[in-house]
């Protein structure tokens, strides 16, 4: 395995595009999601990317890349298909995370085939090999995790919060965590799911320990 999962908290950090195309809108909106502070360096841009600078979501500086551009950026994100362009910024970005679209000898991190439900992420590499498989492969696993998995994540984040520290609360988060409750939250839905977490409570002496939430 030549690649190291890692998730990264861009929060408010500043991470700069190089590049105002298609490819380069799809990782500004995935940097925004993950509420990144994000700068495109480009003299074109889709009018996507137009709406959002617009909006006052991202910074945009019209014009095509400089040396010195990625001096205080967290994170760096080539875009361009000029190649001697991406050189040039593999080598400024010396030590900073930096992903070079389809030239993954450029990159120190590639970016995964994501699956997003509320707090639930799932990766998906090949390590670069194929990208495209990558993206078959999340579109047929997402179809086996459910919508709901979200809410149902929220639940047990409220339920986290209020157990957290009380005698036995290890084995019921594992418990309320288990390969059962899954598999009830994909058979029967959200709703049977939290019954049977909150019969886990019951059993436990913790009736009402959520009742309220959602």
């Amino acid at each position: 395995m030549r690649y190291y999962p890692v998730f990264l908290d861009l929060r408010n950090r500043h991470c700069i595009v190089i590049g105002g195309g298609k490819v380069a809108e799809r990782k500004i909106r995935s940097l925004i999601e993950a509420e990144a502070t994000v700068t495109v360096i480009s003299p074109d841009l889709t009018e996507e990317i137009e709406r959002l600078c617009r909006s006052g979501r991202i910074r945009h500086i019209s014009r095509s890349y400089q040396k010195g551009d990625l001096k205080d950026a967290f994170l760096v994100i080539a875009a361009t298909s000029d190649k001697d362009v991406n050189r040039e910024i593999f080598e400024e970005a010396s030590g900073k995370p930096l992903n070079v679209v389809d030239m993954p000898d450029l990159c120190t991190f590639i970016v995964p085939s994501v699956i997003r439900r509320g707090n639930l992420t799932v990766a998906i590499s090949t390590s670069g090999v194929s990208p495209a498989l990558s993206r078959s492969l999340r579109l047929d696993l997402q179809d086996c995790i459910p919508e709901e998995i979200g809410e149902f994540l929220d639940f047990l984040g409220a339920l986290r919060r209020r157990i957290k520290g009380r005698e036995g609360s290890e084995e019921i988060l594992k418990e309320v965590g288990s390969q059962r409750i899954l598999r009830t939250l994909v058979l029967s839905g959200v709703e049977e799911a939290k019954e049977e977490v909150k019969r886990i409570l019951a059993e436990r002496g913790l009736e009402g320990l959520v009742d309220g939430y959602l």
